[in-house]
């Protein structure tokens, strides 16, 4: 039976215990897409966004924002994140976003690596926004995780 962790027995959010476990490596890796017109798409290859570099923004904002996870997620232990790495795919009508979080640890850093993929979505909108208002985000997701009891996790459908 799959069990929800943050659920105490009496029902109530619950931050879960990780003081006994031990720490092991763990890594998670997510992606998303921004989907964008043509013309914008090559306005960031160019570089001629009034705001600057788009991607080079998104990308400091993403590992922002894995830093700074548990401050956003409510049940979210703060980490001591070992590295973020976030990559872009440009295509002629979308950005792909891919996030891998890194840690030595007690708990997995899922949560690290989607907010980094959200928080990178999310710039690359602000910064275009004005070039495009019809961008789409989504398809954020989980790919793979490894480390920790539960072991590891790759997405089938990719």
């Amino acid at each position: 039976m799959t069990e929800i962790t943050h659920i105490n027995d009496s029902g109530e959010a619950n931050m879960v215990d990780v003081s006994r476990k031990e720490p092991t490596f763990r890594t998670a890796v997510s992606a998303g897409t921004v989907h964008l017109k043509p013309a914008v798409i090559e306005l960031i290859r160019s570089g001629g966004t009034k705001k600057g570099d788009v991607l080079a923004t998104a990308r400091i904002a993403g590992i922002m924002a894995a830093k700074k996870t548990s401050e956003l997620i409510p049940l979210c232990h703060p980490l001591a994140i070992d590295h973020v790495e976030i990559d872009f795919e440009m295509h002629k009508d979308r950005i792909e976003i891919k996030s891998k979080v890194t840690i030595e640890g007690k708990t997995g850093v899922e949560m690290e690596a989607l907010t980094a993929v959200s928080v990178a979505a999310l710039t690359i909108y602000d910064m275009c926004k004005s070039a495009d208002k019809d961008m789409i985000i989504g398809m954020i997701r989980l790919v793979e995780k490894t480390g920790g009891r539960s072991g590891s996790y790759q997405r089938e459908d990719m």
